[in-house]
């Protein structure tokens, strides 16, 4: 996607179904500003070959000299798919611990977040934190399983191997989540059994009876947890430029296999196995000691290009490899001596980790669109609960506030672009200035 222009953006910003709020939290050095270089570059703002390298979003000189991201910086980003244009306001939030102040802020202005979580690391102390205050402000977040890559050159693992990994990866995160999920009903389980219980009723033992587990049957959690086939977690190596969901290889098998894309979707992430003889997907590939379809379909072919590009130099295979993708490769990269810029050249093309991440689009017999656009809420869509929570100082209630603030609750909730609708402005922040350094008390020489 080329630059887009100003006019492109302020006419985005009066369609609010078609704006996203989100940020990017993980733990520090997890690879936030990674791959907020490559949603930057895929708008055109910066090449695609200096992504990861330039880290765009940290303006600060202390910032590019450390390493490390310190305060958060925001961008608008222009995304198209399914025939629709979006705009992305996107907020890259520090990942060390010193920094959570700037993490809170980013997460109360934002209706979705992207978590990253390092493919070698996994979840973090900082990981469970940012996954809390996401759970707190009541925003959606979606998953990136970032720097895969490690998996091939640093630890060396197989294809099978690496598969086991990320599973245990991703039960770590919804572990996380099912945490956070228990306690908030059990919570509200305690608040209306105190309620109850005001009439101090007692068993003929005369003991209380409390049953904290009731309450978890009944509450649905299916939407709360991240799983590949839901289309809410992209596996990705953002320094090397690609990443996808699953939803691409369902897509790509689904013409060349003749099996149904819905179906494939269905089993391309778990315990599922191609039988060749029967040509049919069946159940059961660990006890059968089959490769699993992600392993066989995915991972593998991923595998394939980082041993011929990087571990053999196969220039024969490669050249297969990138005919039968169908991509072209500038004769410099070729014949570059870093087998990563080859890579990054052949991955960002085939893969695309922007693509995964905002704007990949399908055909519409699938019903399918991107990551953010699809699983990430509008601005329109903040509940009224939320509203309350923002509009509130501290522990005040929002009854107590006067009837005129009150009443922006409604358009709050509408949440128009209409230009005799009030203008609500929310200061997320406040930072102390010694009054010596204003403009207007500086001394003029």
């Amino acid at each position: 996607m080329g630059h887009t222009s100003l006019e492109k953006i302020v006419a985005l910003q009066k369609k609010t179904s078609q704006i996203r709020n989100l940020c990017i939290l993980a733990h520090v050095d997890h690879g936030k500003t990674t791959l907020a270089d490559c949603l930057v570059a895929s708008n055109g703002i910066i090449s695609s070959r200096l992504a990861g390298k330039l880290r765009y979003l940290d303006s600060r000189e202390d910032e590019q000299i450390r390493g490390i991201t310190m305060k958060s910086s925001a961008i608008s980003l222009h995304c198209t798919t399914g025939g629709n244009d979006y705009l992305i306001n996107l907020i890259d939030s520090p990942g060390h611990v010193d920094f959570s102040s700037e993490v809170s802020t980013a997460v109360r202005l934002c209706d979705g977040a992207i978590v990253v979580v390092d493919a070698v690391e996994g979840v973090c102390p900082q990981t469970q934190v940012v996954l809390r205050q996401a759970w707190l402000e009541n925003i959606r977040p979606v998953l990136v399983i970032n720097k895969i890559d490690r998996l091939i050159v640093e630890l060396k693992l197989t294809s099978q191997e690496a598969y086991t990994h990320l599973q245990k990866i991703l039960e770590q995160v919804n572990a996380v989540t099912g945490t956070l999920f228990t306690s908030k009903v059990l919570e509200e389980r305690a608040e209306k059994n105190a309620e109850a219980q005001s009439g101090c009723t007692e068993n003929d033992s005369g003991d209380q009876v409390y049953d904290w587990s009731a309450g978890l049957e009944e509450t649905d959690d299916s939407d709360l947890y991240f799983s590949p086939d839901r289309g809410n977690v992209v596996f990705a190596s953002a320094i090397d430029g690609w990443g996808f969901r699953i939803h691409q290889f369902a897509e790509m098998y689904s013409q060349k296999m003749g099996i149904r894309f819905w179906v494939l979707l269905k089993t391309l992430w778990g315990d599922f196995y191609l039988n060749a003889k029967a040509k049919k997907i069946m159940k059961g590939a660990q006890s059968k000691g089959k490769k699993p379809l992600f392993v066989q379909l995915v991972l593998d072919n991923i595998w394939s290009m980082y041993d011929a590009v990087v571990t053999t130099r196969d220039k024969e295979k490669v050249e297969k490899m990138v005919t039968s993708l169908g991509i072209k490769v500038m004769p410099r990269d070729l014949k570059h001596s870093d087998p990563k810029v080859l890579l990054s050249a052949i991955c960002s093309q085939w893969l695309p980790v922007s693509q995964a991440v905002l704007c990949i689009l399908y055909h519409t017999n699938t019903g399918y669109s991107a990551m953010v656009c699809e699983k990430l809420p509008s601005p329109a869509e903040i509940s009224a609960e939320r509203v309350e929570k923002l509009m509130s100082v501290g522990a005040r209630r929002f009854d107590s506030l006067p009837e005129e603030t009150q009443e922006l609750k409604k358009a709050f909730l509408d949440c128009s672009a209409d230009e005799t609708a009030p203008v609500i402005v929310f200061v997320s922040k406040m930072v102390s200035v010694d009054s010596k350094a204003l403009p207007q008390n500086k001394q003029r020489y």
